[in-house]
């Protein structure tokens, strides 16, 4: 990530490939991260093909290929998917080529404050871990500053 030309949007999550895996396998905080993009059709899920394969992989280690494969399948039709640069970690490419704000992972490596202070005056993000984005993230705040208007509640059904 050269440069600074990173253009917010609010509306913009990454959930890196562990949060993905564990929606899907797992439950508990990562699937209600999960379910708070789901139930809102204006917020959009952002990530790279290097993010998905990674999380596929683990998806097909853990439990079955066919179901790993057919969840990418599902996975690339509902999130954004942007380009990665080589080199970079897919949920950072993921946040800096797709706009988003947010970051959700259980990297401890993106969690501590070596990597905030490094990321610092390059990319305006946040990174959380899923119990956090769950306790912090408030969609009411995000439409009103995204749209300017009354936030209108869920639209979607989370278990889609």
């Amino acid at each position: 990530m050269t440069g600074n030309d990173h253009d917010p949007d609010y509306t913009r999550i990454v959930a890196d490939a562990d949060v993905l895996a564990a929606d899907l396998l797992v439950g508990g905080s990562s699937r209600a991260t999960l379910d708070v993009l789901r139930a809102h059709s204006w917020l959009a899920l952002v990530a790279t093909d290097r993010l998905l394969d990674d999380a596929e992989a683990v998806v097909a280690e853990l439990a079955d290929e066919s179901l790993a494969a057919d969840w990418r399948e599902h996975l690339e039709e509902w999130a954004v998917v942007v380009e990665q640069p080589e080199g970079d970690h897919p949920a950072l490419a993921a946040a800096y080529r797709g706009n988003a704000t947010q970051v959700v992972s259980l990297d401890e490596r993106l969690l501590g404050a070596k990597a905030a202070a490094a990321l610092g005056g390059r990319i305006d993000v946040s990174v959380r871990p899923p119990d956090a984005f769950e306790r912090l993230f408030d969609p009411k705040s995000i439409y009103e500053l995204a749209f300017e208007e009354q936030y209108p509640g869920p639209d979607s059904d989370p278990r889609r």
